[in-house]
């Protein structure tokens, strides 16, 4: 196997070509490019399914040989200075290999369906195939210098992503806004990188933990510096991973197509930061004044996250807070020194919250055919709801992907997320009754956007849906669900709607379909004389196709079954924690810091306060939402208390304010606005104005005094020189004073 290992370079570059061949395609043969795009989509897909597999066979030789392989190529050497490129395979590579690669291959099949219609089709194989090299080159990094490459290309492939549909101003300040905030921690990532140098000379991990660690405990460097040097890292971490303060692009990054939410927001550039925080945990955590910062951050951003998703009306943003509340619970467990129980809660959110992001992706692959191409309405849950008997298959994928999420067991977050409250009532009991808190609302939030999907009525354009015949015209398909089939079952309304002289096919499908202007002509005028002259024709909401539901499924097997790999029970001296013999390496090197295994009464005991607190957010949820939609009032509360104002009762006042506050996102965004945009404008404009009026105001001053001494002086001579030469050493004599 030492042959596996010596290739395992190539695993970041097994998907690298696509971008390569697509760019150049695109540029040289386009025509030819764009009708074989079928082929890129099968290629990017075959290329990360060999990745995958690579990636599994090194997984299963960790678990096996449990060994850490490093192999390095001189880049750079003097005297003085040697720097080294290489790749480094311990148990935290192959598990993020893993997750990067089974979660993202999912998501490209996904995507295959779900984007065919869009004309950048091609494009989006591409970007997607780059950021899944820069996540592989990151994580098999051997030194904090590739770490920062890979860092860097992640940021620049997440902000093409984002800004994907660019000619869309709202997507085009998303990109730019995820841009910005990352590039501040960024920077402080880059510092804290030159930093570590200066103190240990050196950018290798095991190298620079070594001396890091010595320079500390001897007394040889000045602990400080240290400290700074650390939180700049840690920096870095914030803004990747969305960490209160720089949280905010996360919810603006939603306007980049669903898939790429999915992957950004399961196994990609969020879990980047908290790969870091794990890859350079040995350094942190002889620092405890780190830890604690890592802590207080984590606990912030969890309460933070779940509170602001109370009252989100976009289904995507509501899920992005919901991903900022759970890398909260992970940042949370570093902080309080369980590296193994945030990797693992990362592990089981990956699943889940992909499952989660790629089911709101099949609703609103529906809404858009039901409203047109519109976010405002299509990812609204006030266009949603009554879609049960619709969609059953994505029902019941995001169901079980919103259990999961809320901690029931025994879905996979379940294990994860309850470990980190246990060890939470260790480090602290009032971070202990935040964390438990958070359960509460995380179920209530999650339920309230199931229930307000799937459950009452369908709310398209806020009228009543009952799915009787005497319904308007919300249509789906012109044809129905049935007559759609006739046509060609995977091929959508909203396709037919905007082919135009093109192809709907998937890599998936067998057979292409044409339509030209004149058949597209026809259907579109068909369209609006059936809505205007027959208005009791109805159609209704369908199941997305074999290709969307594929990854669902696959990711319900996920959900269910990857918690299993770190449960702690130890019965009859048989450990099942899979996932700690899995970090054996890494546990060595912290001293083992991995916890204990417990008993099964132990941990029933220790999770019924957990589930008790779900269950009751589960059931606030219901009595809020489930009276709305059965007496048809308003979908949500905050449109009743806008209309209402606070004015009823105590109970009133408090659930408007609330819903207020997490609607406006805890204002944070405004006051990033007034005080740092808006005063950095301002600095601007004063350092403009300075500039204008005192840097160039003085030599110009002196340009414009000497023009008028000159043009006054020239009508005072009299033809005499020693005249001249004594008002010219006075006039020089002057300004040499002044100045």
């Amino acid at each position: 196997m030492e042959y596996i290992y010596q290739y395992a370079w190539i695993i970041p570059f097994i998907p690298l070509p696509i971008p390569l061949l697509i760019g150049v395609g695109l540029i040289v043969f386009t025509t030819a490019t764009k009708n074989l795009r079928r082929m890129w989509a099968f290629s990017s897909i075959s290329l990360l399914t060999i990745a995958m597999i690579f990636s599994m066979t090194l997984s299963i030789q960790q678990i096996n040989n449990n060994s850490i392989y490093q192999y390095v190529w001189s880049w750079t050497i003097n005297n003085d200075f040697s720097f080294e490129f290489g790749y480094l395979l311990d148990p935290l590579t192959s598990i993020m290999s893993v997750l990067i690669t089974t979660v993202a291959i999912l998501v490209l099949i996904y995507s295959d369906n779900y984007m065919c219609h869009d004309q950048g089709y091609l494009r989006f194989f591409a970007y997607m195939s780059f950021f899944n090299t820069s996540m592989l080159g990151l994580v098999t990094s051997s030194n904090l210098i590739q770490i920062y490459i890979f860092w860097e290309f992640i940021g620049m492939s997440s902000y093409l992503l984002i800004g994907f549909w660019f000619t869309r101003p709202i997507a085009a300040k998303a990109c730019q806004k995820a841009f910005v905030t990352n590039r501040v921690g960024d920077f402080g990532l880059l510092l804290g990188i030159l930093g570590l140098y200066w103190i240990t000379g050196s950018f290798d991990f095991y190298d620079l933990v070594e001396i890091f660690t010595n320079s500390i405990k001897n007394n040889e460097v000045n602990l400080l510096v240290c400290i700074l040097c650390t939180f700049l890292l840690f920096a870095g971490a914030v803004a990747k991973s969305a960490q209160f303060p720089l949280h905010v692009w996360l919810p603006d990054a939603m306007e980049g197509p669903t898939p790429i939410s999915a992957l950004i927001h399961a196994a990609t550039m969020v879990a980047a930061g908290i790969f870091l925080i794990v890859r350079l945990f040995p350094l942190l955590v002889v620092i405890p004044y780190i830890m604690y910062v890592i802590t207080i951050i984590g606990i912030i951003t969890l309460f933070l996250g779940a509170t602001l998703a109370l009252a989100q009306k976009d289904i995507k943003k509501s899920l992005a807070y919901s991903t900022m509340s759970q890398l909260g619970y992970m940042m949370l467990a570093l902080g309080m020194g369980s590296y193994r129980t945030a990797l693992f809660h990362l592990i089981t959110h990956a699943y889940s919250k992909a499952l989660l992001f790629l089911g709101s992706g099949s609703l609103i692959h529906s809404m858009e055919m039901l409203v047109g191409y519109s976010p405002d309405k299509s990812q609204n849950m006030v266009f949603m709801g009554g879609l049960t008997k619709h969609v059953p298959i994505t029902k019941i994928a995001f169901l079980i992907g919103t259990l999961s999420l809320c901690g029931i067991p025994p879905l996979a977050c379940f294990w994860s997320k309850d470990e980190i409250l246990n060890d939470s009532w260790l480090y602290s009991p009032i971070f202990a009754i935040i964390a438990y808190l958070t359960v509460g609302l995380t179920a209530f939030y999650m339920f309230r956007i199931y229930l307000l999907t799937f459950d009452g009525h369908l709310n398209v354009y806020c009228k009543n849906y009952s799915g009787k015949k005497s319904s308007s015209l919300y249509s789906l398909s012109l044809w129905g669900k049935q007559g759609l089939k006739k046509i060609n079952k995977n091929l959508s309304f909203f396709n037919l709607l905007t082919m135009n002289n093109r192809e709907s096919t998937s890599v998936f499908m067998k057979k292409p379909y044409k339509f030209d202007q004149n058949l597209f002509k026809i259907i579109r005028s068909f369209i609006i004389i059936t809505y205007f002259e027959n208005k009791k024709l109805f159609a209704y909401p369908a199941e997305s196709d074999n290709t969307i539901l594929f990854p669902l499924i696959l990711l319900i097997l996920f959900t269910i079954f990857s918690g299993f790999i770190g449960i702690p029970f130890n019965q009859e001296g048989i450990s099942l924690d899979l996932l700690t013999k899995w970090l054996i390496p890494p546990v060595i090197l912290l001293q083992s810091t991995a916890p204990n295994s417990v008993h099964w009464y132990e941990f029933a005991i220790n999770a019924t306060l957990s589930v008790s607190i779900a269950y009751w957010g589960i059931f606030i949820a219901f009595f809020f939402y489930k009276p709305i939609y059965s007496s048809l009032k308003n979908f949500d509360l905050i449109n009743s208390f806008d209309k209402r104002g606070p004015k009823r009762i105590l109970a009133d006042k408090i659930i408007y304010y609330i819903y207020s506050w997490s609607f406006k996102r805890g204002h944070i965004d405004t006051f990033y606005a007034i005080y740092f945009i808006k005063g950095v404008q301002n600095l601007a404009e004063l350092v403009s104005i300075i500039n204008r009026r005192v840097i160039d105001g003085i030599p110009n001053g002196f340009g414009i005094t000497s023009f008028f001494i000159a043009e006054s002086i020239k009508y005072i001579g009299g033809g005499r020189i020693s005249s001249y030469l004594f008002f010219y050493l006075f006039y020089v004599s002057f300004f040499f004073l002044v100045l």
